[in-house]
């Protein structure tokens, strides 16, 4: 399938111009979170670590990090996080989630079934490339630029179907990898893993002032 659409230049770095305006919340339960605060960091973006829900008060975006998506479910349950980001979704906050990430935003999880918060209209098989202990780094084409993007998988998730109004922006073998609904972003690889900040970017733009 030959992705088409609006391309991002590499100059988007210094377009997007107010960072410091958007402060991020990154969901510090266990994972990769500290590597997207690093990623954050280097694009010169405010962020803080959430993990119960008075910390999401005053961010405009949400990353939820890798991991695993039944421990996530678990602290997020105990800490009354879950239903406090559902109710944060209705007000515009936007979402990023990376490969656990992508799970918790799904509508539908299953092998075997999972609940999720239900913010993205696609369907995720769990584990869909299999439990492989070592990464897979595969190069493919984006919609966000014309240069292919390098895509870190890690026990990666499958995205199996997706609803009208998703967007597929990036492909693997044949399936989706990257969509975007709205303003809610998922991956099913590891931007933050690699230098390449171009999807961390693409995020800031769906991120409200």
């Amino acid at each position: 399938m030959v992705l088409t659409g609006a391309i991002v230049t590499s100059g988007m770095r210094s377009a997007i111009g107010f960072e410091r305006m958007k402060k991020i919340g990154i969901v510090a339960i266990q994972g990769d979170y500290e590597a997207h605060a690093q990623e954050l960091e280097r694009l010169g973006v405010d962020h803080r670590f959430v993990r119960t829900p008075a910390d999401i008060d005053g961010v405009k975006g949400i990353i939820l990090p890798g991991g695993e998506s039944t421990t996530h479910l678990k602290v997020m349950r105990e800490e009354g996080l879950f239903d406090a980001l559902k109710k944060f979704a209705a007000n515009g906050v936007a979402f990023f989630g990376t490969c656990a990430g992508a799970i918790l935003l799904a509508r539908d999880v299953h092998g075997p079934k999972q609940e999720s918060l239900g913010l993205l209209d696609i369907s995720v098989l769990r584990n869909g490339y299999g439990r492989q202990l070592a990464s897979d780094i595969h190069v493919g084409p984006t919609k966000l630029r014309e240069e292919p993007l390098e895509m870190v998988f890690i026990r990666a998730p499958l995205i199996e179907s997706v609803g009208e109004k998703v967007e597929v922006l990036a492909e693997d073998a044949g399936h989706p990898v990257l969509v975007r609904q709205g303003n809610v972003l998922a991956s099913t690889f590891h931007p933050e893993l690699t230098s390449d900040p171009l999807v961390h970017q693409y995020f800031l733009r769906l991120v409200p002032q």
